[in-house]
């Protein structure tokens, strides 16, 4: 559960370097110095867990028309939260997720989400 202070504190500028609803939310934050001194603030890598390590899934069959987005908000209430999905199916690009209506993907459930929830 997230307290009410740590939930406003994300409307703060500069708090947070990412909302918590971001898969970059927990995500180690890098700092390059630039010759002149000048410093560069970056996101470093994020790394999934490997596929298949028992993390819980529901199948979701694939309908003609749908989109990542679609289905963040059909599952998670968010459509800004389909990077859950693509995190738990083996695609590069989030919408090899929907472009091909019949395909099987795994909807992660709630407590077995690849992440945190907050990614």
């Amino acid at each position: 559960m997230i307290e009410p202070y740590e939930s406003a504190l994300d409307g703060i500028p500069g708090a947070h370097p990412y909302p918590r609803s971001s898969r970059y939310h927990d995500a180690e934050i890098g700092v390059h110095q630039q010759p002149d001194g000048t410093e560069v603030r970056y996101t470093k890598r994020r790394l999934l867990p490997p596929l298949g390590d028992g993390r819980a899934s529901a199948p979701h069959v694939v309908s003609d028309g749908e989109r990542p987005d679609d289905l963040g908000q059909r599952y998670f209430g968010d459509p800004g939260q389909w990077w859950q999905i693509a995190d738990a199916n083996p695609v590069l690009d989030p919408r090899e997720l929907t472009d091909e209506p019949g395909r099987v993907i795994g909807i992660p459930l709630p407590g077995g989400a690849v992440g945190n929830g907050h990614g």
